[in-house]
């Protein structure tokens, strides 16, 4: 029985799983780097280690120092949440030899899902629907070229181990695709420190829909509906909903089932999502991401189900207590809240001198931050998310202009303004998004 989690990260994610952990009852273990000795989720733990100085290779992706807080602390579990060592394989096996509990998804699958071009093939051989490109990594720029030129261009360049938008590139010619070969190969190596990458066959102006799945290791798997998540800029994800506007019943039947095969597939257990793009009618696999989601609250607002709560059940060997799709109620949207300037996009570290969160129904905010913290250079810009649930996507959308226009952050710049001109933008109100949408914004590839 798990009795102590430790949280191998940082910010909201780590008090959200300290809230889960309360709720069960179980003790939580913060580990924290020394830029983030005075973060909230080191204060509301009941215990902390440092485990390293500010950067995160020396501190939060230190394996070693992360096991070590654990045996001193006397942790029997870890929870990765997501970034930095959730999705790594290696880790998570080092986690169980240790004879430790880990809250996340078999080794095995984390692995078979982490390389893209794996996962294709995978998935396929399911019947899972997927974009014609390469079944295995490239080996060279003609390479590349060949296989393109017979799909047809445009194609678009990822990193087999990555994500993110790391190691992507897009190439509307063959002469654009041999210039940016060599790129994307070398982004992907500094970022995941593999440089493999895959091409598959680029769509214009997709949607990008993804689907929330929980399994057990009693073999069940559940899917809990889609998440439309068109809205980001260079692959990162700004605006996140659920339902879709896009999907009717028979679509979300198909693409629940083609999400739980992707999961017993690799026999998944835990909390993953399968991210999809659709266009004109059809769907395909993109990749799954084996952890729980940024924005894994606006399934809960839907659903009515604590993601985090069946995590901690399964990782302690229980089954589901979903037994079935629930069905999704009313309408979420997630804003994230960045430290960042709106029109720029440039970082913006610095101290919050003032600070007002939003209020009243329908309103969430998951936050690690309060007046007089120091947001440190070192991490993602992340700061809040904003999540409103209304009995339709109408009320949803009025509660999210009131609720960002209440939500005050002083000291830094944010990505609020920027948010309230989406809400007023005529295509985002009705629903005409893909993953062009931020062109008008400055968006760029």
């Amino acid at each position: 029985m798990i009795s102590k989690v430790l949280i191998a990260n940082r910010g909201e994610i780590a008090l959200r799983i300290i809230a889960a952990c309360r709720q069960a009852g179980l003790a939580t273990v913060a580990v924290h780097s020394e830029a983030d000795r005075d973060s909230l989720h080191v204060r509301m733990a009941d215990e902390k280690v440092c485990i390293g100085p500010a950067y995160a290779a020396a501190s939060y992706l230190n394996v070693t120092a992360v096991i070590a807080a654990a045996e001193i602390t006397g942790a029997d579990a870890i929870h990765p949440g997501y970034g930095f060592l959730a999705e790594n394989a290696h880790f998570a096996e080092i986690v169980q030899e240790c004879g430790l509990t880990w809250i996340g998804p078999p080794p095995e699958a984390i692995r078979a899902m982490g390389n893209k071009a794996n996962a294709r093939r995978t998935v396929t051989e399911r019947g899972v629907p997927v974009l014609p490109g390469s079944s295995e990594p490239l080996g060279s720029r003609d390479e590349a070229v060949t296989l393109a030129e017979q799909i047809g261009f445009p194609v678009i360049l990822k990193a087999s181990a990555g994500g993110g938008g790391k190691g992507m590139r897009v190439a509307r010619d063959a002469r654009e695709l041999r210039h940016v070969f060599e790129t994307a190969r070398h982004e992907a190596e500094k970022a995941f420190g593999v440089g493999d990458v895959y091409l598959e066959k680029y769509l214009t102006a997709p949607r990008h829909i993804e689907v929330q799945v929980m399994a057990d290791a009693g073999g069940r798997v559940v899917a809990l509906g889609e998440r439309e998540c068109s809205i980001q800029r260079r692959h990162q994800k700004l605006i996140e909903e659920a339902p879709s506007t896009v999907v009717d019943a028979e679509l979300r039947e198909k693409m629940c089932e083609a999400a739980i095969a992707a999961a017993a597939a690799v026999g998944y257990v835990s909390a993953g999502t399968v991210e999809f793009l659709y266009n004109d009618g059809e769907f395909y696999f993109m990749e799954m991401n084996t952890r729980i989601q940024v924005e894994h609250p606006v399934t809960e607002a839907v659903t009515g189900v604590d993601l985090l709560k069946e995590q901690l059940r399964v990782a302690d060997g229980h089954a589901l207590s979903i037994r079935k799709r629930p069905k999704m109620v009313g309408h979420a949207i997630e804003f994230r809240i960045n430290a960042e300037d709106s029109v720029t996009f440039a970082p913006s570290p610095g101290e919050i001198t003032e600070l007002a969160f939003p209020f009243g129904p329908g309103v969430r905010v998951d936050t690690h931050i309060y007046r007089g913290y120091v947001v440190p250079p070192y991490y993602d810009s992340l700061l809040a998310k904003l999540i409103v649930h209304g009995r339709d996507r109408q009320e949803a959308i009025a509660r999210a202009r009131g609720a960002l226009g209440m939500f005050l952050i002083g000291g830094v710049r944010t990505s609020i303004p920027l948010h309230l001109r989406i809400v007023d933008d005529a295509d985002f109100e009705a629903g005409r998004l893909s993953t062009q949408f931020m062109d008008r914004y400055g968006n760029r590839e």
